[in-house]
């Protein structure tokens, strides 16, 4: 079974398990731990709510097999309300599919919950979001820079980041025990 092929039983098993509401009878509830549910080049895409992310993760991990966690990232959209949507890939070793969660959150309070609880390659993973992005991990108490050095100013992925901006000089400095001529 490949993560291009769209009908991998997994898949069927998810979007019953975890779509949204939505029938004549009963329309989607706007409170749904899972806002909506697709695919998108053969991988399963889930936006989950915020609130409802750790749930769903242990949902996916504990019940489901997604037992890797990919990576985190985020896409920029400046004109939107929630203007980023913090994006999160995993993978089922059982399955051998991927899955996508999507969450989207608003430039005034970029805050997401961490996961390092469940897969903890996840803290080097957010530390590098939390640069390009600045999108700040509920729980990850070490938000330090791991792509750009201490002292770099704002987060180059964002679309309204000056290209051409220059940083502030910091001085050289010998790595600790470094024999310096």
């Amino acid at each position: 079974m490949r993560s291009s092929d769209v009908t991998a039983p997994i898949f069927d098993l998810l979007q019953q398990q975890l779509a949204p509401v939505d029938s004549a009878d009963q329309p989607h509830a706007p409170n749904a731990p899972v806002r909506s549910l697709g695919l998108s080049h053969g991988v399963l895409v889930l936006e989950v709510q915020p609130s409802a992310l750790l749930a769903v993760v242990r949902r996916l991990k504990g019940e489901f097999a997604f037992d890797v966690f990919l990576d985190v990232t985020a896409v920029d959209w400046p004109d939107d309300a929630l203007r980023f949507e913090v994006v999160r890939h995993f993978y089922s070793t059982t399955h051998k599919v991927r899955v996508r969660l999507k969450e989207r959150v608003s430039e005034a309070e970029p805050l997401v919950d961490t996961l390092i609880d469940l897969y903890g390659s996840a803290h080097y993973m957010e530390r590098e979001c939390h640069d390009m992005y600045g999108i700040r991990f509920r729980g990850n108490d070490d938000l330090r820079p791991i792509l750009l050095y201490e002292g770099f100013q704002g987060h180059p992925l964002r679309k309204d980041y000056p290209k051409q901006k220059e940083q502030p000089l910091v001085p050289y400095r010998p790595p600790q025990g470094a024999l310096v001529r």
